[in-house]
């Protein structure tokens, strides 16, 4: 290998020097050298390109803190260079055979650049993805600063007690989580937990764990935030589909994450810590506290709160099964099949989720209405930047043959063992580079081929559920999320790793089980 990589860089380097001095370094010229250094790679086994790439996003990350969607980026350009042209071929006969590329396009696909196949599969990508998490993020922002969300999170524990409030945390979180990121989950609950523990004097890290066993969960298995809506897309899951096995699954594994919780709770004690310089330990009412207060006359009501949620879903899920009754002939009416297409169309159900959020602006402070939509699609073009690079990446693996190789690996590993398989490879990556989103992403491109083996013995959203399983442990010292709980919280980095770490795995692991219970009992749900 080092040989094979000396002779490469002394090839690119003389492709550079024979340029001759009078001109000028043109596009061309430089595109020319890197295609010229992609032919030289037709021998390197796919797995070494594969490894590669996965060293270059966790240095770049870890080593030189490089942002995450340049980094995604120069891991998508280094897999398009090395890419072989007998695997660039066999992946454009396998498009045309599929109808998905023209003969036209197939045979000019391999003398395309390396950096004009990932622009292509990059904008590919934001087209999917990005009106949803665009709309997904104003429905988010709409909910915080509307008092939606807290009234959602009132409602629920006004129904289960303070005796069940670390479920009706949970509850509340996970609701939330749907559309909002965790950061911002974590962000609006914490003086809800704190406010709890001033008045009951106990329990504090079973509620803030709560948080995580909610919001967390969702974050990672539900659409459309914007981890498991690209896992959909590089798996080749149906959202709808996607949607219904995250809630199904997510649910059933935050009750059981709760238990995880309150064990935490009995063995860790952290005590409730000021946070800012105005707040004393025996304050009664944080600042956002007082801010809910003074805001709950101006608060929408209940319905008006959950509509921008439960209309996006319910719209989704009607149009999935619309989808599979027509597929199976039972719906025999062209016009009725259409509609139910149009209804279940993602774009079409968050931007009708995103007509009642903005609904809802009525009940914003005066000062940030006018400002709302700006600051909504200012956070989400930053995701929808590192979720299509995170896309391009996975598609250049794609093309660099992955498919196949897994494919051949897959008929080794019997049956439901790919679920821990794929749980293992991302919580690897998740636990070096700190990021779930990332970790899903790179892991998705890695693992894809998996999806598209015959010898699946289950649906393939199953694997892109194990692989959000897989983005849950650990969270520690690389995390971002980590530094936001024990910051918000007031926890020591001591009580961090104590509390949040092991939550985190516990989370990941009653995810995997009960994806692989549920791939054990409903195997080929559609």
């Amino acid at each position: 290998m080092p040989h094979m990589f000396g002779q490469l860089l002394i090839h690119f380097c003389t492709t550079i020097a024979n340029i001759a001095p009078q001109e000028l370094v043109t596009s061309e010229s430089l595109a020319a050298s890197v295609t010229d250094i992609s032919l030289l790679h037709a021998g390197i086994d796919v797995w070494w390109v594969v490894a590669i790439s996965v060293v270059v996003v966790l240095v770049a990350i870890l080593v030189f803190r490089l942002h995450a969607f340049l980094t995604l980026l120069l891991a998508g350009l280094l897999v398009a260079s090395l890419s072989s042209h007998a695997n660039l071929d066999r992946y454009a006969q396998s498009q045309l055979a599929s109808g998905k590329m023209t003969a036209k396009a197939a045979a000019s696909f391999t003398s395309q650049s390396p950096q004009s196949r990932l622009a292509t599969a990059f904008g590919e990508t934001a087209g999917k993805i990005g009106i949803l998490i665009a709309l997904a993020s104003i429905i988010g922002q709409c909910l915080l600063e509307s008092g939606a969300a807290s009234r959602i999170v009132d409602s629920i524990l006004s129904m289960t007690g303070e005796r069940r409030a670390a479920e009706a945390i949970a509850a509340s979180s996970f609701v939330i989580g749907i559309p909002v990121y965790f950061d911002t989950v974590f962000y609006l609950m914490v003086p809800l937990a704190r406010s709890l523990r001033r008045k009951l004097g106990k329990d504090y890290v079973l509620f803030l764990m709560a948080i995580m066993a909610g919001g967390s969960i969702a974050h990672s298995l539900v659409p459309p935030t914007p981890g498991p809506l690209q896992v959909a897309e590089i798996i080749g899951v149906d959202v709808g589909t996607m949607m219904i096995a995250g809630l199904a699954i997510g649910g059933c594994s935050s009750v059981f994450s709760l238990i995880s919780a309150r064990i935490i709770n009995h063995l860790v004690e952290v005590p409730l810590r000021p946070i800012s310089e105005g707040e004393s330990e025996g304050s009664e009412n944080s600042e956002a506290e007082i801010a809910n207060v003074d805001r709950e006359s101006r608060r929408p009501s209940l319905m008006a709160s959950v509509l921008p949620i439960l209309v996006p879903v319910a719209m989704i899920g009607i149009g999935s099964v619309g989808i599979y009754f027509s597929d199976a002939g039972m719906i025999e009416s062209v016009g009725l099949a259409r509609l139910l297409e149009f209804v279940g169309d993602k774009n079409i159900a968050i931007a009708v989720g995103a007509a009642f959020a903005m609904s809802l602006i009525r009940y914003c402070p005066a000062d940030q209405r006018k400002s709302l939509v700006n600051r909504s699609l200012s956070s989400a073009g930053n995701i929808i930047l590192i979720t299509a690079a995170g896309g391009a990446f996975g598609a250049m693996l794609y093309q660099a043959g992955i498919a196949q190789a897994v494919s051949e690996l897959a008929g080794d590993v019997p049956g439901l063992l790919l679920l821990p398989l794929a749980f293992l490879v991302t919580a690897s990556i998740r636990t070096l580079q700190g990021s779930a989103t990332i970790a899903m992403i790179t892991a998705a491109g890695v693992l894809q081929g998996f999806a598209s083996s015959d010898s699946l013995p289950f649906h393939p959203v199953y694997l892109a559920m194990a692989i959000g399983a897989g983005s849950k442990p650990i969270s520690w010292m690389t995390d971002s999320g980590f530094w936001v709980i024990t910051r918000m919280s007031g926890m020591t980095e001591s009580e961090g790793l104590r509390v949040i770490a092991p939550m985190s795995t516990a989370m990941g692991i009653s995810a995997l089980f009960f994806t692989i219970l549920f791939a054990y009992c409903f195997p080929g749900i559609s």
